[in-house]
């Protein structure tokens, strides 16, 4: 859904009238844009959270995840947007510095997760450049059902994790595939495999189905 006006909305606007319907938007050129997600891609985003809140609650590492936190940003072209990261893991020390405030920071946070969708080239070409500018200093890209063309996943063009550190301003990638550790300069004893990425998105076999 999208919620178009003749004046391009500003982010604090696009604060103030964010939706309270329990969706999640986007502010992108002025406009309000509902992020709809498949089941699956959910399930791939829970998995995600769900294990990385687990670390950061074992390592003490003093982050906050979330899913529902709105990070500004600014295109290539000078716009201001509103993105919201699949799953964000920010500074508890950033987070609180006002608690009575709106789930939206302007400050870089720590690492952002994007699962890909079929709009695949947002989550490699725009948000990728828009968090390397603000500065976040990790980002991944979930392509869990390898959407992206060859140019950015192959060949073979199969399940990949592309992570993302920042370095002296720029991003550097390194591919994750199959059975491989995904390697995170956050979590760095984060145990997590492309794999176990892909198969969070399938039913969960019961176990009569294994008898």
């Amino acid at each position: 859904m999208t919620t178009a006006r003749t004046k391009p909305l500003t982010f604090a606007e696009f604060i103030e009238q964010y939706p309270e319907d329990g969706g999640i938007y986007e502010l992108v050129d002025g406009e309000i844009i509902e992020m709809r997600a498949t089941r699956a891609h959910d399930k791939v985003a829970e998995f995600i959270s769900d294990a990385i809140k687990e670390e950061n609650k074992r390592s003490n590492l003093g982050y906050l995840v979330t899913r529902t936190a709105t990070i500004k940003v600014v295109s290539k072209t000078g716009q201001k947007r509103g993105r919201n990261p699949d799953v964000s893991v920010i500074d508890e020390a950033q987070w609180d510095a006002d608690l009575s405030d709106y789930a939206a920071l302007e400050e870089p946070i720590q690492l952002a997760v994007e699962v890909v969708s079929p709009n695949w080239r947002d989550d490699y070409l725009d948000k990728k450049d828009e968090y390397q500018c603000l500065g976040v200093r990790e980002y991944w890209i979930v392509d869990y059902l390898a959407l992206a063309s060859g140019e950015y996943i192959g060949p073979p063009k199969i399940p990949t994790v592309s992570v993302y550190l920042l370095d002296a301003g720029e991003y550097r990638g390194t591919q994750f595939k199959n059975d491989d550790k995904i390697i995170s300069a956050t979590f760095p004893e984060l145990e997590i495999t492309v794999a176990e990425i892909v198969a969070a998105s399938q039913p969960r076999r019961r176990e009569d189905d294994r008898s």
